[in-house]
């Protein structure tokens, strides 16, 4: 871990992150973001992303929700990005966290599981055991995840939706908020309701 730490996002999102990185031990954090000047949760907003390139011997994480937005940046910048794991959280031994990757308080990893890169595993969430989360996803508050699950890149799963045990999501999907996925899902859509299906406007 380098002492100066830069976070690519000013957002409330943003804020979160910060605070985990303060956590562990980061005292050099400075934002940057595409719409927002001044400061973040005490700390310098110093410019745009591109200024990315400005910063030498720094670490860096993405601190964007939208897991597209996450994808594009990390393929445009070649940076030093780190995993942060704020440290309430509980991660078994031999889980495997991909470079990027936010771990947030109170998420629980179990067994087996593996992590993709710049993922968001947010608070409180459940991964069990023999998961395999792909890149950029993002695991919202309160969901949870049974054993043996295998969730796509890009997906997004809704707070408080819970995942049957040995379910496949494909990726470039979104779970609802409170949904239940019961069945395999091969087509990328946004599903809601319980059990999940796919939703129609």
């Amino acid at each position: 871990m380098k002492n100066k730490l830069v976070i690519i996002g000013a957002g409330g999102h943003g804020k979160v992150v910060c605070d985990i990185a303060k956590r562990l031990g980061y005292t050099d954090i400075v934002f940057l973001d595409d719409n927002q000047t001044g400061d973040c949760f005490g700390y310098p907003v110093l410019g745009k992303t591109d200024a990315c390139a400005s910063f030498d011997n720094a670490d860096f994480v993405i601190a964007i929700g939208n897991n597209g937005i996450r994808k594009k940046l990390s393929e445009k910048y070649q940076l030093n990005y780190v995993t942060l794991i704020h440290p309430s959280a509980q991660l078994s031994s031999g889980v495997l966290v991909g470079k990027g990757t936010v771990v947030m308080a109170n998420a629980v990893i179990n067994a087996g599981a593996e992590i993709g890169e710049h993922c968001i595993i947010n608070s409180a969430s459940v991964v069990e055991h023999d998961n395999k989360i792909g890149d950029f996803v993002h695991i919202s508050p309160r969901a949870a995840l049974g054993g043996t699950v295998e969730i796509g890149e890009c997906s997004h799963i809704g707070i408080g939706a819970a995942v049957k045990n040995n379910i496949s999501i494909c990726k470039n999907c979104i779970i609802g908020a409170g949904a239940t996925v019961v069945k395999n899902i091969t087509s990328p859509a946004t599903y809601v309701g319980v059990p999940a299906k796919k939703h129609r406007d």
